[in-house]
């Protein structure tokens, strides 16, 4: 199985199964002398971890990752970082009695077109569980934005039909209440509004999607390579690199079809001190793929949590007609784009950092 890399110059290499006993990542091209701590890798995957309110999957695994390698007094050598995460709450066996079932909106019949064999208990490398590997990086990636002095946060724009109203001005603010709110919207009412969907999904036995927007302010002009290296190809690529999502958007985004250019083209002007910026940002912060010291504002959408506890139709691995349910006590998310934010932010926060890096080569 190849392409579990990520990145250019600040690459990830992510390892391990959801029920193995650990998973890991593998930073190669972190630049030296950067002051880490384990304790700040934890808290990002404290934000990510399950069982932290009915909202969300019950399973209680408390992520806690080791840093093996590339460290010395605190701070990074410029060599390879091995962080693993040990599996500490995995129940593989209420796998057990569907694992010869076609599972609707799972990876098994892809996987075992491709490769012949699947890890049935908790679906293995397809797994949401490897996304804790990405949040660990991007820990590390996010000390280097704030080196840089960039801001990024993430959160739930939209579960449902129940959409969030957000003025992204003070970042600092949104995180605040970003991270007060249950299922990780800034918008207090709005929160309300899904939970209380949330709980009417789970009762019917059902599930939802979501929309998570990320904003990243003071990003300088410059980043991101043309043609291929684009910034908000990289995003795109980083974005619906994880699993469930099913769309992604810069800017207007696909509003922008009902525009005419006249009202879609952002108009140069200055700053109040003197800076170049644009009076509108449909762009999101880029053109022809290159950042433009706009703020950085894209969303990713996530279907809606495939396991479900109302019965559904399917085959055996074999092709026989079946019925698919789940085993009593299964654990799965009722909105999988709640824990879906830090690794949302995680996931930004490497492409900018690369992007970062891979500037410093780009001109004499």
């Amino acid at each position: 199985m190849a392409s579990n890399s990520f990145g250019n110059i600040f690459k990830i290499t992510t390892w391990g199964e959801s029920h193995g006993k650990a998973i890991g990542v593998v930073i190669d091209g972190c630049p030296a002398g950067l002051e880490i701590d384990e304790s700040e890798i934890n808290a990002a995957l404290a934000l990510r971890a399950p069982g932290r309110n009915p909202y969300t999957s019950p399973r209680t695994e408390a992520d806690r990752a080791e840093i093996l390698s590339g460290l010395f007094e605190g701070k990074t050598t410029g060599a390879p970082i091995c962080i693993i995460i040990p599996n500490k709450d995995a129940d593989s066996s209420k796998y057990e009695p569907i694992k010869e079932l076609l599972r609707p909106g799972h990876a098994n019949y892809t996987y075992l077109e491709k490769y012949g064999i699947f890890d049935y208990r908790g679906g293995g490398r397809s797994s949401a569980r490897e996304t804790a590997c990405r949040v660990a990086a991007g820990a590390i990636a996010k000390k280097i934005l704030e080196h840089n002095g960039i801001q990024l946060i993430a959160y739930i724009k939209q579960i449902g039909t129940v959409e969030a109203v957000i003025e992204a001005n003070d970042v600092e603010h949104i995180r605040t209440l970003t991270y007060q709110s249950p299922v990780f919207c800034p918008d207090p009412q709005a929160t309300s509004a899904m939970t209380a969907l949330i709980e009417k999904a789970k009762i019917e036995g059902d599930s939802l999607g979501g929309i998570i927007e990320f904003i990243a302010l003071s990003v300088p002009a410059g980043l991101g390579d043309p043609v291929y290296e684009k910034l908000e190809a990289n995003l795109a690529h980083a974005m619906m690199s994880l699993p469930a999502t099913k769309g992604f958007e810069i800017g207007s985004g696909f509003q922008s079809v009902l525009m005419p250019g006249s009202e879609h083209n952002d108009l140069f002007t200055r700053g109040e001190s003197g800076e170049v910026q644009t009076q509108t940002n449909y762009a999101g912060g880029t053109l022809g793929g290159i950042s433009t010291a706009m703020p950085i504002i894209g969303r990713v959408a996530f279907k809606p949590t495939s396991s479900i506890m109302k019965p559904q139709d399917t085959l055996t691995i074999s092709g026989k007609q079946a019925s698919f349910n789940l085993p009593v006590g299964s654990r799965h998310d009722p909105c999988v784009a709640i824990r879906a934010v830090p690794i949302v932010e995680a996931m930004a926060a490497l492409v900018l950092v690369d992007a970062i890096l891979l500037n410093r080569c780009v001109r004499l």
